[in-house]
């Protein structure tokens, strides 16, 4: 399906389509134009204030629910979600374990406010906290799960993207490793004794991330897990 027929499809009927239509040629992406996406079957909503869900983070929100599964049968478990953005996977993890407690954190106000209408329009209790990483957090978790920034500040991507989507929530220092060094590095304080992380990763970022992890969780089973495309895409940290 081209952007033009995914508009015509997905535009509101209250919004003008040629206005709409005028918006996607001058580079808009679509997503931002409807004003919402479909993800993982809830309705999200989307502006320039937090990143377009990808497809990718509904493989990683899949993948965590299978480990979550299995490792906490009981399902009575404690989330924390870091960098947030629009809410989707806190959003999506609470529809599938009901009986979770969830945080989300964001450094951005824009974004928990966009969070936090999604979680309501979707009927979900979350709790939203704007934070740095964990500096406004007090409480230990069974899973922390993370799609944080991870695109290098010199790594060149689409101009739709770069000219759009939020810097914030884009790129990280340190060759796009920052982010992850700094939740290994603290997550033990915010863990409890079983526990799943679960990260999203840039294509090639998969063994230098390995090596951080193994670095503060050297007993822990650490896994590289592939997308759908078949490239190196998520990062899970167990100990059972």
């Amino acid at each position: 399906m081209t952007e033009l027929e995914y508009l015509k499809k997905y535009l509101h009927p209250e919004d003008d389509l040629e206005e709409a239509i005028k918006r996607l040629n001058n580079g808009e992406p679509v997503q931002y134009i409807i004003g919402d996406v479909d993800f993982y079957g809830n309705i999200i909503e989307v502006n320039p204030d937090v990143l377009i869900p990808r497809p990718e983070t509904e493989e990683l929100v899949e993948k965590t629910q299978e480990y979550t599964k299995k490792i906490f049968p009981n399902q009575n478990i404690k989330i924390l979600d870091i960098g947030t953005g629009s809410g989707c996977i806190p959003i999506t993890l609470k529809k599938l374990f009901p009986s979770s407690q969830i945080t989300a954190v964001d450094i951005s106000q824009q974004a928990l406010k966009v969070a936090k209408s999604n979680a309501q329009k979707n009927n979900v209790d979350i709790n939203f906290i704007e934070s740095d990483i964990f500096k406004s957090v007090n409480d230990k978790f069974n899973l922390i799960i993370s799609n944080p920034p991870y695109i290098r500040e010199d790594e060149p991507i689409m101009d739709i993207v770069k000219n759009n989507e939020p810097h914030l929530a884009l790129y990280a220092p340190h060759n796009g490793l920052y982010f992850y060094e700094e939740i290994l590095s603290k997550a033990s304080q915010y863990l409890e004794n079983k526990y799943l992380i679960a990260f999203e990763i840039g294509e090639e970022q998969g063994e230098d991330i390995y090596n951080i992890a193994i670095k503060y969780f050297p007993t822990a089973r650490i896994s590289i897990e592939k997308d759908l495309r078949k490239f190196n895409r998520f990062i899970f940290i167990t100990n059972e």
